[in-house]
């Protein structure tokens, strides 16, 4: 099927929270964002001394995340790129994913696209020219890899998807930062080109997610026909439906800003919790409303919000890790604003959802995984630039601890002292 050009107009209008879920994250953002500051009353003592809670640097998921996109740099680095069409296809026929439920696919090809990807990023970070060869060499040597691969529709995709990675980079990191004609031309000639490869592995692997993530990354890009991002979505759902990821996508590609309506949004919100109900019980309910609901304000309007509260614990019991609590507890103390709210009655759909934060925290929150947090102050855009990885993680961690205080807030006003530990919640006298 012929695909659409990708005009600028398009690609200027696209929301930060599509890029979001559409890379893995690999760099933190700097700068302060909504619900970055976060501050227990001028009375209390300060967090550290009346309150403990362990702090995990890098959790499970981390580590099968960094191994798995460290093997395909190595494989790539190495120019076994039979060796690792084979790997994804194995990976991709088997349906292998992480514990958090990332396709090992996904992760296997964006690290062995990493090199040529944070070439062009570095470049472009250091206000390099345009037409410097740097921009270039490195996609150009992957397509010329395709040349004796003409065939694969693993290493075409992939190279597909570099070429996204790089047309977002030549975007900008997000709408408040307005880039120049020439970089949105670069920005679409990227897309036009993975368009145009994905085209030629198109009805190829009707049962391969990794090809299916692909072709939807393209939404992100460009508005389409409701019902056929919808189909696109839905399809790449039921092959790798424990991947909350393009569940997220979905509801965003729903917004009116984007390729749907409010009324869309809300009726692929329940199809996808239907079709996966045996995998997350509500949750995918709220995984499609999940970043929707934290970028466009109207939303609020129409969230179900009992379905979603539901969801939110269904998700915890299909996937009752400290990862998942920490999202789901910074999603709403921070990305909904529950941190704002000191305490006050909730007034509208969206600060109900964001009260949840009480009890995901004293009934799950059991340790701290400072990278999440600082992420949900950035509203979960791995594009958005970091300085210091350290000091992005200090913050999160900062963010975490005062805001799990102002959960406490009664107690420590009482002069207890709370511990948080894998072994549960504790509280003492001070």
């Amino acid at each position: 099927m012929p695909r659409s050009p990708f005009p600028l107009s398009d690609i200027l209008s696209r929301l930060p929270a599509a890029l979001a879920i559409r890379r893995i994250p690999r760099q933190e953002a700097h700068g302060n964002a909504p619900g970055a500051s976060l501050h227990v009353g001028a009375d209390w003592p300060r967090p550290q001394e009346c309150l403990s809670i362990s702090v995990r640097t890098e959790s499970e998921e981390d580590a099968a995340c960094h191994a798995l996109q460290e093997e395909g740099q190595f494989l790539a680095r190495q120019e076994r790129w039979q060796e690792l069409s084979d790997r994804l296809a194995a990976a991709d026929a088997s349906g292998r994913s992480t514990p958090g439920g990332m396709p090992e696919t996904e992760l296997l090809a964006y690290g062995a696209r990493a090199d040529v990807v944070n070439a062009v990023e570095h470049a472009l970070g250091e206000g390099a020219p345009w037409n410097q060869r740097q921009l270039v060499d490195g996609i150009m040597a992957l397509e010329a890899i395709r040349r004796d691969h003409r065939s694969d529709p693993y290493l075409t995709a992939l190279i597909a998807c570099a070429h996204i990675d790089i047309g977002w980079l030549w975007r900008g990191p997000g709408l408040e930062e307005t880039a120049s004609r020439a970089h949105l031309r670069r920005c679409a000639a990227h897309f036009e080109r993975a368009a145009a490869l994905l085209s030629k592995v198109s009805g190829l692997g009707q049962d391969s997610a990794f090809l299916a993530a692909a072709d939807c990354s393209l939404f992100s890009a460009r508005q389409g026909d409701t019902l056929q991002v919808a189909d696109a979505y839905s399809r790449l759902i039921d092959l790798a439906p424990r991947n909350h990821r393009p569940m997220r996508a979905l509801g965003v590609q729903m917004l009116p800003r984007c390729s749907g309506s409010y009324n869309a949004l809300e009726l692929e919100a329940r199809r996808t919790a239907a079709r996966t109900q045996k995998t997350w019980g509500a949750g995918a309910y709220s995984w499609v409303y999940f970043d929707a609901l934290a970028t466009d304000p109207e939303v609020s309007a129409h969230v179900d919000t009992r379905f979603f509260i539901d969801g939110l614990r269904d998700i915890l019991l299909h996937v009752p890790t400290q990862a998942m609590a920490n999202l789901l507890s910074a999603y709403c103390a921070v990305a909904l604003g529950g941190a704002q709210m000191n305490g006050r009655p909730a007034s509208t759909p969206r600060e109900e959802i964001a009260t949840a934060a009480e009890w995901l925290i004293r009934d799950h929150l059991r340790e701290v995984h400072p990278l999440i947090w600082a992420h949900a102050a950035q509203g979960f855009d791995n594009n958005a630039r970091v300085k210091s990885l350290r000091r992005f993680s200090a913050r999160g961690q900062a963010q975490a601890t005062e805001f799990i205080a102002q959960i406490f807030r009664e107690e420590l006003s009482r002069g207890q002292k709370i511990a948080i530990s894998p072994d549960g919640l504790h509280m003492s006298a001070g």
